[in-house]
């Protein structure tokens, strides 16, 4: 074996630095397994054995606590591997193949380089050449072997952590809320305030239906939620923080506040590059689920409940007659209305005219994956009045209920927050007395910790005033609201329905909430007429048939009495007159304006309304120059005997062009328009000498 391993030795190897590969797993194996450690190091005695100087030994010990499993974030293999690759290592020492890769690809990618620069491998049983057939075939043999070895022992942990799990006995990270007794079991968290802000948390969605209106709600109490980090300079430590969404939902889908024990709920998948991708798999499919394991919050069927809710809050999930919480929107059935053509869920689209927002219930979502039209847009204003009518006329018996339930929501909505605001002043108070105590048995003379210590009290005397402080005027402004003004508010309104549901100081979304207590779902139909048809909770049917609401452009449209109106008026005056005569009897536009001369112009080309020139020529009115010449005169002498009232015309238009009455059997003469000529010679004769005057001005 000596001379066999002289022989490979050769001296463009010693030419070449020595590389020694130092790893452990864990880090746990670094600092107990310690004779591990001593061994791999002592690998460069036999480099200098074989002729390496011990100061071109390179050590290479950067993947200390470091599994091998995986060279994506080893980076000391990566680097022995640049050095191998680029000819500068004449030999690499391991103690064993596991030291190097626990991977086969890691490990043939290793050798298939080696074998390209002639680099050796030493191990504890000899030195090889990887461009040895015999050699590459025994470090191959080797590297699978190492490879079986680390899936036999996670096979071995795995069995036993499963072992433990399908009993129940496996020790988890539990949520906050849950710790562990001394015995190993499942309790409740002895501290009150972290009890009562979970079980706040879980009566809040209850009430809401909804994880956001849950965040809202802690905010708007300025109340704080308990989280216990499991990393960090706080590991451990109960911490007060606001609430999140995210939180909110991770409370809400964790079976251990359930009392129920589950293993196994997502899979872990490793990507190219190192990446960790966490697959989360359907309950079904989870490795073990024990229900009523331990201690918990709720019972299983609430925790079912809600998780139908969540799911049916979820944009992406649930049934298409699924139904969202009520939101802050106008639209009174938001969440209730169903296709009556195809049987979907409708959604809500709002747009805004005048300042205000109109609801439209809208079909959708099969044109939207088939790149087609909507099956149905309809808008909601008429419709949540008629629904509101309904309720109003179907369920005054219940108005007393509900105006009841409202009331003792809002009280019991109230004590729970002024409970949980109690029991943080009581924490801070106790805090407080803590650090006092600390200062006080602490040694004057050591002003180091003295200081420390004082500044800390400080701090708690600061939380423990901010805590007090938020709720004596949270108290005071909830008393008055609540008993005050709410509760005298909902005692009158109780044995009055209508007035309850008409009141404008009535949130809409708290006339949704009421709508959801007695409406299952609503189905629209668009026809002729609007088909409604309403499905009442316990059963009962109602149909409603409305008329079709007007577009936009409908809205706007001038009255068909407006428009009569003017084809009858324009028999005898012109559109400047018919303006005027319309404002005069109080006739608006369709957008409510005041008329002038163009919009009334407008308005009888768009409804081809016969212009008042054809009228008059259909009844037999001449023109100007049709006149002048049945007369025998010039047009100007026309209309001389038209301003002096000798001849009858009709004004057209509002530029005073006129059609002539045809004058028949007595026609003006020329004598008379001699004496015209006189009056404007002799003007103070005159029998009419205002208005020649004027005529000549």
């Amino acid at each position: 074996m000596t001379r066999a391993v002289h022989q490979k030795v050769t001296a463009s190897h010693l030419r070449r630095d020595a590389y020694l590969y130092v790893r452990q797993s864990t880090v746990r194996q670094v600092f107990e397994n310690t004779e591990s450690t001593q061994r791999q190091y002592a690998l460069r005695e036999r480099a200098v054995a074989l002729g390496w100087p011990i100061e071109r030994v390179i050590v290479i010990d950067s993947d200390q606590g470091q599994s091998g499993s995986s060279s994506t974030d080893r980076e000391g293999f990566q680097r022995l591997v640049g050095e191998v690759g680029m000819g500068r290592a004449g030999i690499v020492l391991g103690l064993e193949v596991s030291r190097l890769a626990r991977n086969s690809s890691d490990w043939h990618r290793l050798l298939e380089i080696c074998a390209l620069t002639d680099t050796l491998i030493l191990d504890e049983d000899g030195i090889y050449s990887p461009s040895d057939f015999n050699d590459r075939l025994l470090l191959g043999l080797k590297g699978t072997m190492s490879e079986a070895e680390l899936h036999v022992l996670r096979a071995r942990l795995r069995g036993g952590i499963l072992n433990q799990a399908r009993r129940g006995a496996l020790r988890t990270p539990l949520p906050v809320g849950l710790v562990y007794d001394p015995t190993g079991n499942v309790v409740l968290d002895p501290d009150s305030q972290v009890q009562q802000s979970i079980r706040h948390l879980f009566e809040t969605f209850e009430r809401t239906g909804s994880a956001s209106a849950t965040v809202k709600h802690f905010r708007k109490q300025g109340l704080r939620f308990p989280r216990r980090p499991r990393s960090g300079p706080h590991k451990g430590e109960l911490l007060w923080e606001a609430l999140w969404h995210c939180r909110v939902l991770r409370v809400l889908h964790n079976p251990r506040y359930a009392g129920a024990f589950f293993f196994g709920r997502s899979h872990t998948h490793q990507r190219p590059g190192g990446t960790i991708e966490i697959e989360v798999l359907p309950r079904d499919e989870w490795t073990v689920l024990l229900v009523d394991a331990h201690a918990g919050y709720i019972s299983w069927e609430q925790f079912e409940l809600n998780q139908r809710r969540l799911r049916d809050n979820a944009q992406a999930h649930g049934a298409e007659r699924r139904k969202s919480p009520p939101r802050e929107g106008p639209a009174l059935l938001q969440g209730l209305v169903v296709c009556g053509v195809c049987g979907q869920r409708m959604t809500v689209r709002y747009h805004t005219r005048q300042g205000r927002q109109w609801p439209e219930y809208v079909c959708q979502r099969e044109g939207i994956q088939t790149a087609t039209s909507k099956c149905q847009t309809i808008p909601g204003a008429g419709i949540d009045q008629a629904i509101g009518a309904l309720l109003i006329e179907t369920v005054t018996p219940l108005t007393l209920d509900v105006a009841l339930q409202v009331q003792a929501e809002l009280e019991a909505r109230a004590d729970e927050a002024e409970a949980l605001r109690r029991q943080r002043v009581e924490r801070a108070r106790y805090e407080a007395d803590l650090a006092r105590r600390r200062f006080m048995e602490a040694d004057p003379a050591n002003r180091l910790v003295v200081d420390v210590l004082e500044a800390e009290w400080n701090d708690k005397l600061r939380a423990l005033h901010d805590a007090q402080e938020e709720l004596e005027q949270r108290r005071a402004r909830e008393d008055k609201e609540l008993s005050e003004a709410q509760r005298q508010q909902i005692l009158a309104l109780a044995s009055d329905f209508p007035r309850l549901w008409n009141d404008p100081k009535t949130p809409q979304r708290e006339r949704k909430r009421m709508a959801r207590l007695l409406i299952e779902d609503v189905t629209l139909t668009k026809g002729k007429e609007l088909t409604v048809g309403v499905r009442l909770r316990g059963g009962t049917t109602r149909t409603l048939a409305l008329p079709l609401e007007k577009c936009s452009w409908q809205l706007r449209q001038t009255p068909a009495p407006v428009v009569a109106e003017i084809d009858t008026l324009l028999a005898h005056h012109t559109e400047r007159a018919i303006a005027a005569i319309l404002n005069e009897r109080g006739f608006v536009s369709g957008e409510g304006k005041p008329f002038h001369a163009m919009m009334v112009q407008r308005i009888r080309r768009s409804y081809g309304l016969k212009k008042r020139y054809d009228r008059l020529r259909d009844a037999g009115l001449l023109t100007l120059g049709e006149i002048a010449a049945l007369l025998g005169t010039s047009t100007g002498t026309v209309k001389k005997w038209r301003d002096h009232g000798l001849l009858p015309a009709h004004a057209y238009n509002d530029k005073n062009e006129c059609l002539y009455e045809n004058p028949g059997d007595d026609p003006p003469v020329k004598s008379q328009g001699q004496k015209l000529s006189e009056r404007r010679r002799f003007p103070e004769v005159a029998p009419n000498t205002t208005k020649e005057v004027q005529y000549e001005a």
